[in-house]
């Protein structure tokens, strides 16, 4: 077998995949299966049984043991529970291999033991998961992966996947009505689609285990600048070196096995950081690999004596890491909605759809930064390579001019110089990618589709995608009952689009939205700017957000308001954690590697004492300098002390995530401040922890 063959046969090998389905599914069942994916139908009894009875055959072919319903809560992680195929036959007691429809289709787990924001007492322990035969099971490690929605026992959603799932049939509904209004017939199903770039640091595993903040809370607490960063942008895009081009060739490997189209992977900006980048599929499906994703990151990272940083800031002084979630639609064959075509037809659909999306962003600013929100990404939001906190769409020159053609009832220029006239059945070509791209705004269109790039490394992509689907199907939805039932469509969606233009052009923005310039011009235009986790979070309970998602049964007011609370509850004990590992690293750490030195160069002065002609100057100096900013440094530890020991744990989440961000974090923050200034004056041998340096370039090149 070639190397080309051996790719393309291995590639979905341990995916329980459609293919495989046609061949192990009689017929009958097999287009039960599909019909379940893709209307939503139940699937019987008998279908659920003969779906099983493959499954299992097909799992224990491929190493399989165990199975587990692999779910994906309110932790941020995924969770699974690993049962064995083996068991008793009930009448012999000789051991048989068995999975039990019942067991494909429901699982129970301790939903106590799991956020719930309240929906769940300590003591209401039942929780179920439920098959997701939308997104593909999988073998790996020896257990068959089952996809999971998880809920209570009282029905409500305890996980990132049931929304998801909601918003993609609330966006159907909406985006169906819009097609049928422009007289398609043919298209049966509207499926938002997703491809996600995950950025990643790579480090030796040695260093790590040194590091007692990156154990516990995967960020450097403390942490001088090194002497060369990302200034020379020499790492970007540059050489991977062999022990990473290893590591990613396996990466390649096991994702390719479990029918992941891993495509792109290169270094990013920062040293010791990269990237790899999937093709879009179903947003459901990007979501389930994007988890896979980065979980065999870190184990595969592990067997070549590396360790994967997921955090979106890991280091202070470099970029952190972001996720861009590359969002579009698409029909059930094969059309993107986004992509503009060549007809004056195609084109004004593009451009409703367009519209439909500046609309939402800009009434929705609010449930983006939320969908985003994170006590990590509140630190790389608004730094190095990274978009503000202000939600703003870039569009391009030519998309831009168009609009603005639009709005004022005026013929369009093109590019070539042609004059075309804005009307519905004149629209100009709109040629793809006509214009550069803007990376530093936050939710850019780049060609057929939206890169949303404020979400954060490690975060479920599940979150942003449901909320950009349901935004996006509120204003389908408005725009269908405007336009369902008019016999004159085309003067009907002229006033459409000069209206929303008018209304929603705030939120358009070309320009660099890393300056201060644009933070002050997007105040001017009334755009929000949520600084942080704790500001944002209390968005998610206006009555208008919650009367969108239940509008579209995508949340109800009781899943809204705990998952309101978890989110704060987690960004609280993050900062807490944070603050209790910052306490410790200075005391059982920082304080006795600064006395050591001290005592050495006090140590040394004094023998220089024994030699008059021998000056003590830079001891002397280096002395004072250091010791006048250990007193400061042990000013804002005991500041540090008070902080946590009045620390409220029996108040509300919103008030420990608030005294956490108020109290906590800026105390930390100034404690490291003056730890870092004592760092770059320490002898390297006296250090109490790997430096920058040691991390950031500790793999062995």
């Amino acid at each position: 077998m070639t190397n080309k063959e051996k790719i393309t046969e291995n590639f979905g090998v341990m995916l329980f995949s459609e293919s495989v389905m046609k061949a192990r599914l009689t017929p009958d069942v097999y287009e039960s299966v599909r019909l379940a994916k893709e209307r939503g139908t139940p699937l019987s009894h008998d279908v659920a049984k003969s779906v099983a009875k493959a499954m299992l055959d097909w799992a224990v072919e491929h190493g399989a043991t165990h199975y587990t319903h692999w779910f994906q809560p309110m932790t941020g992680i995924t969770a699974e529970k690993h049962d064995a195929f083996l068991e008793p036959h009930k009448a012999t007691k000789e051991p048989i291999l068995k999975l039990s429809e019942k067991s494909l289709v429901k699982g129970e787990a301790d939903a106590s033991s799991f956020p719930s924001g309240g929906l769940r007492a300590t003591f209401e322990a039942r929780g179920y998961t439920t098959w997701d035969p939308t997104s593909y099971a999988f073998v790996k490690d020896g257990s068959l992966y089952i996809p999971t929605a998880f809920c209570s026992y009282g029905g409500e959603a305890l996980d990132k996947k049931t929304p998801l799932l909601r918003s993609i049939d609330a966006l159907n509904t909406q985006a169906m009505r819009i097609l049928r209004i422009f007289g398609d017939e043919k298209t049966k199903r509207i499926i938002p689609t997703v491809g996600a770039e995950q950025e990643y640091f790579l480090i030796d595993k040695s260093v790590y285990e040194k590091r007692m903040d990156l154990i516990h809370c995967g960020r450097t607490l403390f942490g001088a600048r090194p002497s060369k960063g990302q200034e020379l942008e020499d790492h970007y895009y540059g050489s991977i070196k062999p022990r990473v081009a290893s590591f990613m060739k396996e990466l390649d490997t096991e994702l390719w096995k479990m029918g992941v189209y891993a495509k792109t992977k290169h270094n990013e900006a920062a040293p010791a950081q990269h990237e790899l980048a999937c093709i879009y599929d179903s947003s459901n499906i990007a979501t389930d690999q994007n988890q896979i994703v980065m979980d065999l990151m870190k184990s595969i990272a592990g067997k070549h004596g590396l360790v994967c940083l997921l955090h979106e800031k890991p280091f202070a002084s470099v970029s952190g890491s972001g996720k861009h979630n590359n969002w579009s639609l698409s029909t059930d064959t094969g059309e993107n909605i986004f992509e503009p075509g060549a007809t004056p037809n195609d084109n004004a659909r593009f451009l409703l759809f367009l519209l439909a999306v500046i609309s939402a962003v800009d009434k929705h600013q609010d449930l983006l930064r939320i969908s985003i929100a994170s006590a990590g990404n509140d630190h790389r939001l608004g730094a190095s390579e990274a978009p503000p906190t202000i939600v703003s769409i870039y569009l391009g020159e030519e998309l831009e001019a168009i609009l603005d053609a639009i709005e004022r009832g005026k013929s369009y220029h093109s590019a070539e110089a042609s004059i075309l006239n804005v009307g519905i059945s004149t629209l100009p070509t709109i040629q793809k990618d006509s214009t550069d791209r803007n990376r530093t705004s936050p939710f850019a269109f780049t060609g057929n589709k939206f890169e949303f790039r404020m979400v954060g490394a490690p975060s479920n992509i599940g979150c942003p995608n449901f909320i950009i689907n349901t935004i996006v199907a509120d204003e389908l939805c408005a725009f269908a009952d405007e336009l369902e039932g008019k016999e004159d469509l085309r003067s009907a969606l002229s006033e459409l689009f000069r209206r929303t233009v008018k209304e929603h052009k705030r939120i358009i923005y070309s320009g660099n939205s890393y300056s201060e310039l644009w933070r002050r011009e997007a105040a001017e235009r009334g755009l929000l700017n949520l600084e942080s986790t704790p500001d944002a979070l209390l968005g998610y309970l206006d009555k208008k957000n919650i009367s969108l998602f239940e509008r579209h049964k995508v949340l109800t007011e009781s899943e809204i308001t705990s998952r309101g609370e978890i989110l704060l509850e987690n960004y609280a004990k993050t900062i807490h954690i944070e603050a209790l590992t910052a306490l410790d690293m200075a005391r059982m750490e920082i304080i006795p590697s600064i006395i050591k030195y001290q005592s050495f160069i006090l140590d040394e002065a004094i023998k220089k004492k024994n030699f008059p002609a021998l000056s003590t100057k830079p001891e002397d100096d280096l002395i004072f300098r250091i010791s006048s900013l250990f007193d400061v440094f042990y000013s804002e530890l005991s500041l540090l002390e008070k902080a946590i020991e009045n620390y409220p744990s029996d108040a509300s989440a919103k008030e420990r995530a608030f005294y956490s961000k108020d109290r906590l974090l800026a105390s930390m923050e100034r404690l490291r401040d003056s730890a870092d200034k004592i760092e770059l004056l320490t002898g390297k041998e006296f250090l109490p922890y790997p430096s920058y340096e040691d991390i950031l370039y500790s793999v062995n090149y």
